[in-house]
C-alpha cells in the first residue's frame, strides 16, 4: 500500500479512504500480503484527473462502480451506445504508445471531460476506433495532443449543431426516431461533401 501510494502521489491515508470507499478494486492477497499492480496506479490516476475536473468523490464513485459491474461504457458517459463507433479497450502503457507520451495528466482529464476515454475495472476504453486513430495520427504529425483535444472539443459543437439541424429537417413532417436512423447516411454523405469542399476551397488559397 505504501508503495502505490507514493507511485501514484498521495498518501496512505487517501489510499486507504479511497478503499472505504470503494474507488479502488480490492488487492490480490496472498496470505497476509497485500498486491497492488498497474492497474490500481491507472485507477488511482484517473480519479486524480477526475478530481482536477471538478468531479466530486461521490461522483466518481459512481463511476467506478458502474465501471467494475460492467455498464457499458456509452451509456455512463450519458452518450447512448454508439450505433456505428467501435469502443477500444487499452492499457495505460498502450495509450502512452499511441499519444508518444502526451498521455499527461491533464490531457487524461480532458479527455475523459470529453468523453473519449474511460475508465472499466482498471483498463481504459476510447469511445470510437476511428476518433483515436486519427488523434493518434494527428499527433504523429507533430500536432500536439492538447490542441487536438481542444479542436475535439469545438468539433463536437459543431456536430452537434449540424445534428440538431438535421434532425429538425427530417421529423418536421411527423417522421419518426426510425425514419432518421434510415436517412442518416444521407446527413452523413451532406456534411462529408462539404467538407470536402471546404477543405479545397482552404488549399487553394494556400497554394496561391
Amino acid at each position: 500500500m505504501e508503495e502505490l501510494a507514493r507511485e501514484a502521489g498521495i498518501t496512505v491515508r487517501t489510499l486507504r479512504f479511497y478503499r472505504e470507499r470503494k474507488l479502488i478494486p480490492p488487492p490480490r492477497r496472498e496470505g497476509r500480503i497485500a498486491w497492488y499492480d498497474e492497474d490500481h496506479l491507472a485507477r488511482l490516476r484517473t480519479i486524480a484527473a477526475l478530481l482536477e475536473r471538478g468531479h466530486t468523490l461521490n461522483g466518481i464513485a459512481e463511476l467506478a462502480e458502474a465501471f467494475d459491474h460492467g455498464r457499458d461504457v456509452g451509456e455512463l458517459l450519458g452518450l447512448g451506445a454508439p450505433t456505428e463507433e467501435t469502443p477500444v479497450r487499452l492499457s495505460p502503457e498502450e495509450l502512452a504508445d499511441f499519444f508518444a507520451g502526451q498521455d499527461t495528466p491533464e490531457n487524461l482529464a480532458a479527455a475523459l471531460d470529453l468523453g473519449y476515454l474511460a475508465t472499466d475495472g482498471g483498463g481504459l476504453v476510447h469511445i470510437s476506433r476511428r476518433l483515436l486513430e486519427a488523434s493518434a495520427a494527428l499527433v504523429r504529425e507533430g500536432v500536439p495532443l492538447a490542441d487536438v483535444l481542444a479542436a475535439a472539443r469545438r468539433v463536437r459543437e459543431h456536430a452537434d449543431a449540424l445534428a440538431e439541424l438535421f434532425t429538425t429537417l427530417t421529423l418536421g413532417t411527423d417522421r419518426t426516431a426510425e425514419d432518421l436512423q434510415r436517412l442518416r447516411p444521407l446527413a452523413k454523405s451532406v456534411v462529408e461533401a462539404e467538407l470536402s469542399m471546404a477543405l479545397d476551397r482552404r488549399i487553394g488559397r494556400l497554394a496561391k
